[in-house]
């Protein structure tokens, strides 16, 4: 098989500005208080933190959005929000991304996901989660596969972000699921370790390692228990790709018919590793649907994640900082 040159590899970045994705998920806002510790609290023995800053950051099925829109993209976001400032915020925030929230819904009887973490000293206190883990009602399932079914024709792909708050169900996906199918569209998936059987039938599965061998019901210890549950995925979920992050060791990419590929990991100082799955899925989809092959794929994902990682907080990559990247790890 030919190489990969550098140029090959800009191009399908310089691509990216006209795929259209469409992410479907949890919405989350992510709330960072930064603040001070220089005492502990009398009346337990737990910092107190003098807060002196406080910013918010699209999480979930935002971030992968996010990421999408700051690689480049043409993206669309779906999903429920509560009728509440949070919610408020969250959309404000993915509207100055350039994210198109039109597939956003407000649903006045649950809040919007909250995670607020507390940081001190460039250390996480404690992070407080506000929730209401529901299933979405019809009319709001409704909703969101009428605006996939309305404006299919127009995606390259898709993202199923499923973090387990209730937006992704069995339900919802077997109406898009035949929707992207019949369109040949890519269907990418975060999936949820508990929620594995719901997604049969799409493109791509982007599982850690500890997904991974929860799905498959055996410890991923070494390279064949690793090959062995690649395979089962594949087999078990009749989906063409298998994506498995391997933290530290990088990622393992299977396909239908063809060997394992090991790709390593291109990180070179890890400072925080907060959302670097969403850049992986979001990198990995989009180079699929910009020309890229599967392989091709994982080394720009494991790129742009190499990046991310040595961010401090939930962060971003730009094309610009991608190629570069790119340039160092194919001309080394």
């Amino acid at each position: 098989m030919k190489k990969t040159s550098f140029a090959d590899y800009r191009k399908i970045v310089g691509d990216f500005k006209d795929a259209g994705v469409l992410v479907i998920g949890d919405l989350i806002l992510d709330e960072f208080l930064w603040g001070e510790v220089s005492r502990i609290s009398p009346e337990a023995p737990v910092p107190v933190v003098w807060v002196k800053t406080e910013s918010f950051m699209p999480g979930g099925a935002s971030n992968v959005a996010n990421n999408l829109r700051s690689l480049g993209a043409k993206v669309s976001l779906a999903g429920v929000i509560g009728d509440d400032e949070h919610g408020t915020i969250l959309k404000g925030e993915l509207e100055r991304s350039g994210v198109n929230v039109n597939g956003v819904i407000t649903d006045g009887s649950r809040p919007t996901t909250l995670k607020t973490r507390v940081v001190a000293h460039h250390q996480q206190v404690v992070r407080i989660d506000k929730e209401r883990v529901v299933t979405l009602n019809d009319r709001i399932m409704s909703k969101i596969s009428s605006y996939v079914k309305d404006n299919i024709k127009d995606l390259d792909a898709i993202i199923i972000e499923d973090y387990g708050k209730g937006v992704i169900t069995p339900k919802l996906l077997s109406r898009i699921i035949p929707l992207a199918k019949s369109g040949k569209k890519i269907i990418a998936v975060d999936p949820k370790e508990e929620h594995f059987r719901y997604y049969r039938g799409v493109s791509v599965i982007t599982p850690n390692n500890h997904e991974a061998s929860k799905a498959v019901g055996f410890d991923i210890t070494d390279t064949p228990t690793l090959k062995k549950a690649g395979t089962r995925l594949l087999n078990r979920l009749n989906c063409s790709i298998a994506l498995i992050t391997l933290g530290e060791k990088g990622m393992a990419v299977f396909q239908r018919g063809r060997p394992m590929k090991h790709i390593p990991t291109v990180a070179q100082e890890v400072y925080d590793v907060s959302g670097a799955g969403d850049t992986v899925i979001a990198a990995y989809t989009l180079s699929l649907a910009s020309g890229a092959d599967p392989v091709q794929a994982a080394h720009i994902s494991n790129c742009a994640a190499g990046i991310v990682v040595g961010k401090v907080g939930i962060a971003v990559v730009t094309p610009e900082e991608l190629i570069e990247r790119i340039k160092a790890e194919t001309e080394s």
